[in-house]
């Protein structure tokens, strides 16, 4: 699906690529560009996936650990 953008009735042209840019980044069209650049196997994809994820878990026990000092 294409994104397409009308310009608004007095709008100003940085305005307009700035609601262009939301919706691009919105859409996932550049990260999946970025993404199908080089190819990559599936066990690296999954190697990237499991480290990945291993950084959100520690960044919530982070903001967890934090949060729990605060209270003290």
């Amino acid at each position: 699906m294409p994104t397409t953008v009308i310009a608004r009735p007095g709008e100003s042209p940085e305005e307009l690529l700035k609601r262009f840019r939301k919706q691009v980044a919105k859409a996932g069209i550049l990260s999946a560009v970025k993404r199908k650049r080089w190819y990559i196997s599936k066990s690296e994809l999954k190697r990237i996936k499991r480290k990945k994820a291993i950084r959100r878990l520690r960044r919530k026990l982070r903001k967890r650990m934090m949060q729990q000092q605060r209270r003290r």
